[in-house]
């Protein structure tokens, strides 16, 4: 199979474009950089080749490493290796292959231009960073990044070495660390890029530079070069000094890829190139073998590619027809959702029971074009377009051409029930219907639809246009049908599906509620309020307990609970932090941060603190626990609720616990997700870790029959594809 094509000109200059057959993008595997080899070595040792232009044929030049290679260099699929030692040394001597090529292509005496058309990612960026000219095309869509840390690794190709050379230190590390794009001015001012030309003359302009005879020489190989903005040591000492306080303050340390690409630069940068990247090299099989890096790599990297693809989607139903999408309900999920169909170029019928809702709904996608045009993301031909395809109305009458229908009115089962029985009688033959509800029970609610077996649930989360998760929800009596369009339909607005069965909560609001409960439960303790949210801060979630509680609103909580309890009845099992709850809703009315008030209060232009009143709702504990203690615990009261979902089926693949976990609430990334967390520490030892907290707290934390049986048998959820 061929990746590369290869053209040279009378004027000698050859050109290697990536063309991978069968892919949307250019991915770094061991076929294609195989044949790069190969295609380096021949341009060095044909005479007649005076220089090298690398480019891509696709839209994007080269987007990162392939899900096969990837997964053949983590540690758990690291070939035959064994060993720690082994496994290190295989990933080591698989960095090593590219340090050396990228080596013979700076130190071949020709010059190797990047002329790159598309965005450059990862292992794409560095090919380009081992050209001794980079020009790119003038688009603000083209994005340039190193984004290896997003998913527990490091640039191990050269990229913790040849960034700070050229950008300095202190520029460099936060694209580094944080795995930011630039666009091409940005790339060009930060030095990163030699050229930003016209797209149609990105050809033309690198031919020049060979041909007009350009240097074949890098900075860092030239004798007098010293690095931009100076070195640890000296003038560049500050972003360690700054940036290692600010990396504990943001990470807690357990981001160890984040750690490895300071120690890497600080390291590197001060001894010549070819050392630097052997240091790269180490830190870099020292990341990837790491069990937080490893399952970093598979739930954020591998498994969401995955499901990006639509892995769990029916491979025997034909792709779905959707030109045109009816959303019911204009409130603002109901906005949301309506915008981000537009955007991926669907028409949308906007119903809502006035025409004033209706027209604010569509409002807010002028909104948010606003805020981009403001920023420059965004034209106001782009705003008319979408704008265009939205048309807001009370009439249902417009369901008449619509192929899917979105249900997004209020929580309430009544309110679902008449809107769906409106649409019944007017949509087409061939439309899904699919609700948007984050408790109630898809099968219920199919009753007031005309055929179970169309009806789906669909739970995006608020705010639609920046929450990557869309979590499907099939009924008992869902075809594939109406899963296959779910799915169609939202790989078409470019967010990530996981598909779970029907159950109270569902998988997402389930799991998520635990953590919460349990911030107020320690309350109720007498456990410090800044020591709770101190300790959830620890765990990598996004937000501490209470802090998230109010965020919520404390009022919806209690309203959950009342609705649960009163639909369980008997079954119903109370939870220790509903004395607290019900006292901040119904005798104090701090309802949260919609009100300015509920565990913390929020001063009008000041930053929001905890409220000093909060000491008064239980008796301060005499004896407090360590914050590790309560960063176990509020980790582990949801992993056990996840794996309780696993084994009752509400969610049968454990790639899409993991990422549900970490897009729909937040479980701390660092994990690789709940599921990840639990194979982490082992079942053997979080069953022991289940029943000292359980003795201690209740019956919670007791571990469900599975996963007793996995701690005894030794297995463990990766280990196994499916629930039974």
């Amino acid at each position: 199979m061929t990746n590369l094509k290869i053209e040279t000109g009378a004027d000698g200059v050859r050109t290697i474009t990536w063309d991978m057959p069968g892919r949307t993008m250019n991915v770094l595997s061991q076929d294609s950089i195989g044949e790069y080899e190969q295609a380096v070595h021949d341009a060095l040792a044909d005479a007649s080749v005076k220089g090298v232009i690398v480019t891509s044929a696709k839209p994007a030049f080269i987007a990162g490493a392939d899900l096969s290679m990837m997964e053949s260099q983590s540690a758990g699929g690291a070939g035959a290796a064994t060993s720690l030692q082994d496994q290190q040394k295989a990933i080591y001597d698989r960095m090593m292959r590219l340090n050396t090529l990228f080596r013979k292509i700076e130190k071949g005496g020709k010059p190797f231009v990047a002329a790159i058309n598309g965005t450059a990612m990862g292992g794409g960026l560095e090919v380009t960073l081992a050209c001794h000219h980079r020009i790119v095309a003038d688009d603000p869509k083209i994005q340039i990044a190193c984004p290896e840390s997003k998913v527990g690794l490091i640039p191990g190709a050269g990229g913790t070495q040849r960034m700070p050379r050229l950008m300095s230190i202190m520029v460099a590390l936060p694209y580094l660390l944080e795995g930011k794009s630039l666009d091409p001015k940005t790339a060009l001012k930060t030095g990163l890029v030699h050229r930003v030309v016209p797209a149609v003359d990105l050809l033309k302009e690198a031919r020049a530079y060979i041909t007009g005879g350009g240097q074949a020489v890098q900075p860092w190989d030239e004798k007098d070069f010293k690095v931009p903005g100076g070195l640890p040591h000296g003038a560049a000492k500050m972003p360690f000094l700054v940036g290692n306080a600010m990396l504990h303050a943001k990470t807690y340390n357990n981001y160890p890829a984040q750690t490895a690409i300071m120690s890497a630069v600080y390291e590197g940068i001060q001894v010549p190139i070819d050392a630097a990247l052997r240091i790269e090299a180490r830190y870099m099989a020292k990341v990837m073998s790491d069990p937080v890096s490893t399952a970093m790599i598979r739930s954020l990297f591998l498994n969401m590619q995955k499901a990006n693809k639509g892995a769990s989607r029916p491979k025997s139903v034909p792709a779905a027809k959707l030109d045109k999408v009816a959303i019911l309900g204009a409130g603002m999920m109901g906005a949301g959702i309506a915008y981000v169909s537009a955007r991926a170029g669907l028409d949308v019928v906007l119903i809502d029971s006035t025409q004033a809702s209706a027209d604010k709904g569509k409002a807010y996608t002028t909104m948010l074009f606003d805020k981009q045009i403001s920023r420059g993301k965004a034209t106001e031909a782009d705003k008319a377009k979408v704008l265009a395809r939205i048309t807001p109305t009370t009439a249902y009458d417009d369901l008449k051409t619509c192929d899917m229908v979105i249900e997004a009115v209020f929580e309430d089962r009544t309110i679902k029930a008449e809107v769906t029985k409106r649409a019944a009688a007017l949509l087409p033959p061939h439309a899904i219907f699919a609700s948007n509800t984050s408790t109630l029970p898809i099968t219920g609610l199919a009753d007031a639809w005309r055929d179970a077996s169309t009806f789906i649930g669909v739970h995006f989360f608020s705010p639609v246009d920046k929450m990557q998760l869309v979590e499907i929800i099939k009924g008992k009596k869902t075809g594939d049908v109406a899963l296959a369009t779910a799915m169609d339909y939202v790989k078409r607005i470019k967010k990530t599906p996981i598909v779970v069965n029907d159950s109270r909560g569902f998988y997402t609001s389930r799991c998520f509620g635990t953590y919460t409960r349990e911030g107020i439960a320690m309350l109720s303790e007498g456990i410090a309020p800044a020591l709770i949210e101190n300790a959830g801060k620890m765990t990598g979630m996004p937000m501490p307990p209470l802090a998230l509680t109010d965020e919520v609103a404390l009022d919806l909580s209690w309203r959950v609970r009342n609705q649960t309890k009163k639909d369980l009845g008997d079954a119903y099992k109370s939870h220790p932090s509903e004395t607290i709850l019900q006292k901040m809703v119904e005798d104090l009315g701090r309802i949260g941060k919609k009100a300015g008030k509920g565990f913390y209060d929020y001063p009008a232009g000041a930053k929001k603190k905890l409220w000093p009143g909060i000491a008064t709702l239980a008796p301060r504990a005499n004896a407090q626990p360590e914050a590790q203690d309560l960063k176990t615990r509020l980790l582990v009261v949801q992993a056990i609720e996840a794996a309780r979902c696993f084994e009752e089926g509400v969610v049968t693949d454990p790639a899409d616990a993991d990422i549900g976990a970490i897009l729909g609430w937040g479980f701390a990334p660092w994990t690789g997700g709940p599921l990840s967390y639990i194979d982490m520490i082992g079942a053997a030892k979080f069953v022991e870790i289940c029943d000292a907290l359980a003795a201690k707290h209740g019956e919670r934390f007791t571990p469900n029959a599975l996963l007793r049986d996995m701690a005894k048998r030794g297995t463990s959820f990766y280990g196994q594809r499916k629930a039974a």
